[in-house]
């Protein structure tokens, strides 16, 4: 097989820590210390550890490489936008944690621990962001379909997990003595706004968004496709990863005030996914997709972190401008 471009960069040792130092870059440009974010460092540090973690355990790519964390950092860096939100980094943290604890869950229909531990973490990031609770029915479904870890003790697992945060967080207003928050907690599962305020999403959104989904779709079918390839149990991970990404996109369809978490979501499953695409081929067609993916990922990049300054500048000019 030839190798282009594309799969000399996947396969690099340099890949990894390239992507980092480029990522720490970006993210000292968009305010990591004037805006004082080392919690959302700290978040973001350990979701790209455990996406490294995800794949080296599960061995998702059949070639030694580091694409899979590679690629959540350079989607990262496009949606630099979302980097400065505390609540976005827990949400998105939780999610990689819970994927991971999960696939040690498969077929082994006799996990309750596991099972537990991965639903508390789901439960922590409702608990920050209450539509992860939409993904609850998906993840038993998928449990039963592509993990093949579904039971009945697995399942009361699952739900004692879920609980587990509320229940400690129901003794702090049982304490204080108002359950006015717990209400307004839950009453946000029923606000589906219609029409969908789409005019909210700015430019680089909407850029993103539409990145992100060609490149899942591709990906997916090129997987479906070529799916003989891999062994059994790869194929059931990588079909959880695309039934995951194809309704967190859904869901960004229906409501896309909440972009800023479920990106931060859909960044974790569909990496793998893209990831997959681009290290197992090798094409003159894919090695070109690859460059302009690249090109296009640094143009975001660049856009995301000048769009803000232009902003100010606009308004400072039009500030100028009526004043005269």
């Amino acid at each position: 097989m030839i190798k282009y471009f594309q799969n000399r960069t996947a396969e690099s040792g340099m890949l990894l820590p390239l992507a980092a130092a480029i990522t720490l870059g970006v993210w000292l440009l968009c305010g990591l210390v004037e805006h004082a974010w080392w919690g959302q460092l700290v978040c973001f540090v350990a979701t790209t550890y455990l996406l490294v973690e995800l794949s080296n355990s599960n061995a998702l790519l059949r070639v030694r490489s580091r694409m899979v964390s590679a690629t959540f950092l350079a989607l990262s860096c496009a949606s630099c936008l979302l980097l400065g939100s505390l609540p976005g980094g827990i949400v998105q943290l939780c999610t990689v944690a819970a994927t991971i604890i999960l696939f040690r869950t498969y077929q082994d229909k006799q996990a309750p621990g596991w099972n537990f531990y991965a639903f508390l973490c789901i439960g922590l990031s409702s608990l920050v962001f209450v539509q992860t609770l939409y993904f609850v029915p998906l993840v038993w479904l998928l449990m039963a379909s592509h993990l093949q870890s579904l039971s009945w003790r697995s399942w009361m697992a699952s739900l004692i997990g879920l609980l587990t945060p509320y229940w400690f967080a129901m003794l702090y207003f049982l304490y204080v003595q108002n359950f006015t928050p717990v209400a307004a907690h839950f009453s946000q599962l029923t606000q589906l706004p219609f029409p969908y305020d789409y005019a909210s999403l700015a430019i680089g959104q909407w850029a993103l968004y539409v990145l992100v989904l060609v490149l899942a779709m591709t990906s997916a079918v090129h997987f479906w496709y070529r799916s003989f390839e891999d062994k059994i149990r790869i194929r059931q991970l990588f079909g959880y990863f695309i039934a995951m990404s194809f309704f967190v996109l859904l869901i960004l369809a229906l409501q896309p005030q909440h972009f800023d978490m479920l990106m931060r979501m859909l960044l974790v499953f569909a990496s793998p996914l893209i990831a997959h695409f681009f290290t197992m081929t090798s094409s003159k067609s894919t090695n070109i997709f690859f460059i302009v993916t690249l090109v296009l990922v640094s143009l975001l990049t660049v856009y995301n972190i000048v769009s803000p300054f232009l902003m100010e500048w606009s308004a400072f000019l039009s500030s100028l401008w009526s004043g005269s």
